[in-house]
């Protein structure tokens, strides 16, 4: 028998009591944790590690993430979204290759993995996606992603990133059937049209209408910018999430990215129809896009989880940072008691699951559930004292991602006490400048 045994960790396990256990050990066999307990025995052939004095957490769910824009980090800086994309991000988006995209796409997936995330909802850019999975599947991240849709012609979206209705649809399809449930279902597909601005009508019935047949998720961004919405507005003479609503979108598989600017009917829409929204605090701060109610839209019980966006627009995939922000920015505007370490934590965990419909299978320490797990070690100086100390607020507001000592993703080890196992980081690092390099040549950026 083979299988990994960890002993004497403490555990916030997340389950439905949100029980922490001390001292307490987790057994893993293949994909899954099969036990849970304190003085388990190793069997033969168990993969053993010592977690005194280690915390291990359920893996963090990060919900809105564009590993094709990793490449990116520091060459967008200080500017509010739409310049951000016309000035910026279309003209390096539509420079990619095939290999510059895999190098993104995996230069992304170190700094998640090294930072205790196990799995992300993913937008990829229009070409080359099937690159980016390739780097998914090799890295042994788990991922809802999609290549990014984009047929609404004209504006200042470059020639290379405007796509054919039809052609747009079939190379989605074609991608969700060579990757959907991939490795047991570790990959799974999303359709991701860009946002409402970059998108048909006919596009969009259609992703709604595929969506519905293969039962996959719909992930795209909404609400972010007072001047994105003004457009939308103009477009079709509806507010966002209206108008999504009005073409049949607006249900359980969708996520949306930001929802920032909302009013009372948009809310509701969420609401009553079970949307997802993926919050980005470093991102919305970043691009000065503006601060999302998420204490609002948890109180009428909208599913609210957190991403941290792409390298780009905040600089860091880091869910710690995600976690701090998410509870910091709240509290001048309603409270100290707003956004507890607790209601992040969980956001960051068991609500990314919930968003990607998996909440029976991650999010959580549970016999049963998918062994996606991140070990860290809170012995340091920022950290303690720990005595009679709420360990969920020593990760929430003092740990960092330089306290992820090992991550595991289906019962892998992907990273072993910082050293990464699927993710050849000096030939990812090298390659990334080598590929940046390259992208430049073929803009006017560099």
């Amino acid at each position: 028998m083979s299988g990994i045994l960890i002993k004497n960790a403490e555990l916030i396990t997340m389950n439905k009591q949100e029980e922490i256990l001390r001292g307490g050990d987790i057994r893993i066999k293949d994909d899954l944790i099969t036990e849970i307990g304190r003085g388990l025995a190793p069997l033969a052939g168990e993969t053993v590690i010592d977690a005194t004095g280690r915390t291990v957490i359920p893996g963090f769910v990060q919900t809105h993430i564009h590993l094709c824009q990793t490449l990116f980090r520091g060459k967008a800086d200080d500017l509010e979204l739409m310049d951000w994309l016309r000035k910026r991000i279309w003209p390096l988006e539509a420079a990619h290759d095939g290999e510059s995209l895999y190098y993104s796409a995996m230069l992304g997936i170190g700094e998640l993995i090294s930072s205790g995330t196990t799995t992300i909802v993913d937008m990829e850019t229009v070409h080359h996606t099937d690159y980016a999975f390739q780097a998914i599947a090799k890295s042994g991240i788990r991922a809802l992603s999609g290549k990014v849709m984009m047929d609404q012609k004209g504006g200042d979206v470059p020639e290379a990133l405007q796509e054919e209705t039809g052609a747009s649809l079939q190379e989605s399809v074609d991608l969700l059937e060579k990757w959907n449930g991939y490795d047991g279902g570790r990959i799974r597909y999303a359709f991701s049209p860009r946002f409402v601005i970059s998108c048909t009508e006919p596009l969009l019935t259609e992703v709604r209408d595929l969506s519905a047949r293969y039962g996959v998720k719909v992930h795209t961004h909404a609400s972010e910018n007072l001047g994105e919405i003004e457009i939308v507005q103009a477009m079709t003479g509806m507010r966002n999430i209206v108008y999504l609503d009005h073409i049949g979108l607006a249900n359980e598989r969708l996520i949306l990215a930001h929802c920032i600017w909302l009013d009372e009917e948009e809310r509701r829409i969420l609401r009553e129809r079970g949307v997802h929204v993926s919050h980005c605090p470093g991102s919305n701060l970043k691009l000065a896009s503006g601060i999302a109610d998420t204490p609002g839209l948890i109180h009428e019980h909208v599913s609210v989880s957190l991403g941290a966006d792409g390298a780009p627009c905040n600089n860091n995939l880091d869910m710690f940072n995600e976690m701090r922000l998410a509870a910091l920015i709240q509290k001048p505007l309603h409270g100290p008691t707003t956004m507890d370490a607790k209601s992040v934590f969980r956001m960051a965990t068991i609500g990314g699951a919930k968003a990607v419909g998996m909440e029976d299978e991650i999010g959580s320490i549970e016999v049963g559930k998918k062994a996606d797990l991140a070990i860290l070690n809170l012995y340091n100086f920022h950290t303690f004292p720990s005595f009679d100390v709420d360990p969920i607020s020593r990760i929430v507001y003092s740990a960092t991602r330089a306290d992820v000592e090992s991550t595991i993703i289906n019962g892998k080890i992907v990273m072993d006490r910082g050293v990464l196992k699927t993710v050849d980081k000096e030939t990812v690092l090298r390659e990334a400048d080598r590929s940046i390099e390259r992208l430049l040549t073929r803009t006017t950026l560099g």
